[in-house]
């Protein structure tokens, strides 16, 4: 029968002991009961925990309380505490609510704050927070229940926004006092003024809004009279409330010091890595940091797995192009190249492939620049030129190591290209990117880069030209009627639409305003035949190749964008901005 928790346990004399021990001590078992539960465990396996509540012997409150004893963490009734309200500030809302973290007492002075969570293996959000605040970080346990209701207690209020940080810091005597002082300041006041309260939660929102609202980079910008701080969003970019100029120093100082930079080099470019959990899941930010004529531009690539689905099914191919590209992909040996500009999700669609070919008969290598998703049965190395750990070095070493499947994050150099063609050669199957308008002018990149043709047409098997569309919102989609004007820019006219049906998004609050949510692929495929391996042979023109490809049947982006404005995925306007439309005489 249960009993109540003895508040006063040596929790020391807990810590790290077996959980049928602690549960004895806690006066919560007898060893008759903790010797039924570990038999059973023997023979059925499984956590001897949810057996003993399996056996009714004890709640997950006792379970929870109990493994946090056996952690070391002492216990905190929150019903009985009173958190003060510069201690609550701490920790933005949005943290403690999706981490599950409730904070009891903050010593500013010595760095050190003491939380509370209701999970002892809640280790991550515990790297977070000293990752985000800069404390060293106090656990105690607390139950479920309470803990809860302490977060409605002290977080179910109206949430702390940007622009009450931003005017919290306009009035802040110490961060007022950085303005116009440029290099003269000294490390310890950058030092100060980086770990600060109010840039520490500026710096955590911006973080934290940034993730929810699916964006891909966060900019913070230092210009002559101002600073920006911008979001990409479905690949377009907007700006937020400015905070004043002279913070611009603190807030890239914090920013290095989250991802273990520098924060006294401010005279060479820097890149780090910021690894956080947010709602449960993993998140990567990469920051770059470079200097400018008004301090230091700080950009943070956001990589959140939970955004993304590396599944061929869901990149947007269409089913016919999806055929050929699996057919493309699953060749024994050869080079597939995906190509199109920074940002048209060349990689994703890369990893999607590897997904899917990621079996345990198959051996897969990948050099990147860097790596953005970790795949399990992947080895996966990051190129690392200040130590000469360049992409072309890799791949000689890639074949000592019995791949069936390489993957090259760039060709971008002639040293690159030779040896992902030898690899080829060899047997194995090279995925690599191009920097390219479209599918046909790889050909000529390639060959600019000095490979020469024969090795071209022994190799390459085919390349994939791609770009993203941002799809019509699903909340404020509506049909409408294009003017001639619009329907010219795609070259088309009335009468060659007749009977189809365009969309667009009329704005609405989940999209904010912009009609659109979300971005899908467009694509051409072009897979080399006899007639073009011989055009490449003979150094022919990018439009010759290219017309000999659609003969053959390759749908070019511009095609494939109007397929997808058909279908109501996306509008006009970006097919039109995002491919070009191409004279075949």
């Amino acid at each position: 029968m249960e009993t109540e928790l003895d508040t006063n346990i040596d929790v020391a004399s807990l810590r790290a002991r077996p959980l049928g021990r602690v549960l004895v001590k806690m006066g919560k078992l007898t060893r008759v009961q903790v010797h039924e539960a570990l038999a059973i465990q023997k023979e059925k396996g499984g956590p001897i925990g949810q057996i003993l509540i399996d056996l009714g012997y004890i709640d997950e409150r006792t379970l929870t309380l109990s493994l946090g004893f056996q952690a070391g963490m002492e216990y905190v009734d929150l019903d009985k505490f009173d958190v003060p309200d510069d201690v609550v500030k701490q920790i933005p809302a949005q943290m403690a609510n999706s981490s599950k973290i409730v904070p009891l007492e903050c010593d500013e002075s010595g760095k050190h704050l003491t939380v509370a969570l209701c999970s002892a293996d809640n280790f991550r959000a515990i790297d977070d927070l000293r990752m985000l605040l800069g404390f060293n970080v106090t656990v105690r346990i607390a139950d479920t229940e309470s803990l809860e209701r302490a977060l409605h207690k002290y977080y179910d209020v109206e949430p702390e926004s940007i622009g009450e940080i931003i005017n919290e810091i306009a009035g802040d005597e110490q961060l007022s006092a950085l303005e116009n002082r440029g290099e003269s300041i000294d490390l310890e006041t950058i030092r100060e003024a980086a770990d600060s309260n109010p840039i520490r939660r500026l710096v955590n929102m911006v973080l934290l809004q940034a993730i929810r609202d699916r964006a891909s980079d966060v900019h913070f910008e230092p210009f002559e009279d101002e600073f920006k701080i911008r979001y990409r969003i479905d690949g377009l970019l907007y700006e937020m409330i400015p905070p004043p100029k002279s913070i611009a120093l603190a807030i890239a100082s914090r920013i290095k010091v989250m991802s273990d930079l520098d924060i006294a080099e401010r005279r060479v470019p820097q890149d780090g890595r910021i690894e956080l959990v947010v709602n449960g899941q993993p998140v990567d930010l990469r920051v770059s940091v470079l200097p400018t004529m008004f301090g230091e531009s700080v950009v943070l690539r956001v990589l959140d797995r939970s955004q993304v689905d590396l599944d061929l099914e869901q990149v947007g191919f269409r089913e016919d192009d999806l055929r050929i590209f699996r057919q493309l992909v699953h060749r024994p040996n050869g080079i597939c190249i995906v190509t199109g500009p920074t940002g048209c999700g060349k990689t994703t669609t890369l990893y999607s492939v590897l997904n899917e070919l990621n079996e345990v008969a198959v051996k897969i290598l990948t050099t990147e620049d860097p790596v953005e998703y970790d795949i399990d049965g992947l080895i996966q190395v990051q190129v690392n030129p200040a130590i000469g750990l360049t992409f072309e070095r890799c791949l000689r070493h890639f074949l000592r190591q019995d791949p069936d499947l390489i993957l090259v994050g760039e060709i971008r150099d002639l040293e690159t290209g030779e040896i992902s063609i030898q690899s080829s050669l060899t047997g194995h199957m090279v995925f690599t990117t191009l920097h390219t308008n479209d599918a046909p002018s790889a050909i000529a990149r390639l060959l600019d880069l000095g490979l020469e043709p024969y090795l071209l047409t022994a190799t390459l098997e085919g390349v994939v030209g791609q770009r993203l569309v941002r799809r019509i919102c699903p909340r404020c989609k509506e049909q409408f009627s294009p003017t001639a004007e619009m329907l010219w820019e795609l070259q088309l006219r009335p009468e060659d639409t007749q009977g189809r049906e365009f969309y667009r998004g009329a704005g609405c609050d989940y999209c904010r305003g912009t009609g659109y949510s979300g971005r899908t692929g467009i694509f051409e495929i072009m897979l080399l035949d006899d007639e073009v391996r011989d055009l490449i042979n003979n150094r022919a023109s990018t439009n010759a190749i290219r017309e000999a490809s659609r003969r053959r049947g390759m749908r070019t982006l511009r095609e494939s964008g109007l397929l997808s404005i058909y279908d109501g995925i996306t509008t006009i306007e970006e097919v039109v901005a995002q491919t070009i439309y191409e004279e075949v005489d």
